[in-house]
């Protein structure tokens, strides 16, 4: 979570930024809103939403567009992908070494010069596979 010298860490930037570094959900906008709240209780949605976009946009934070309906966000940084669940919607760090080699695999097939990828893998998560064998069982 490093600061970068053209975004300045404002209270309630410090204040997103620490919660949702506490967490490994991949909240939403809405669920970091929920969070932050209970520390600055005046800050409103769209004050949260903005400086989520913000912070995203400056690398401080990932925003997770991939799959599902809502953007979500990461505090982690760092390159590594992620497993969303096709039930819930629920997003979890997946703990693979990031393939790089797929870059310049991408590469040598197109006319781009390829700076990344996002890969996202879909399943089930446990809690909709105990729920799927307890309905399942009945």
């Amino acid at each position: 979570m490093e600061q970068l010298p053209n975004m300045r860490l404002t209270t309630q930037r410090q204040i997103i930024l620490e919660e949702l570094g506490k967490v490994t959900s991949h909240p939403t906008a809405n669920e970091v809103y929920d969070m932050v709240r209970k520390r600055l209780p005046r800050i409103g949605l769209g004050t949260v939403y903005r400086n989520l976009e913000l912070m995203a946009d400056s690398g401080i934070i990932l925003k997770l567009e991939v799959g599902g309906t809502q953007k979500r966000f990461d505090a982690t940084v760092a390159p590594h992908y992620h497993v969303r669940c096709t039930f819930c919607g629920k997003v979890d760090d997946i703990d693979i070494e990031v393939q790089n080699k797929i870059n310049q695999i991408a590469e040598t097939a197109s006319d781009y010069m390829i700076l990344g990828h996002h890969i996202e893998f879909s399943g089930m998560c446990p809690r909709c596979s105990e729920e799927k064998k307890a309905t399942s069982l009945h």
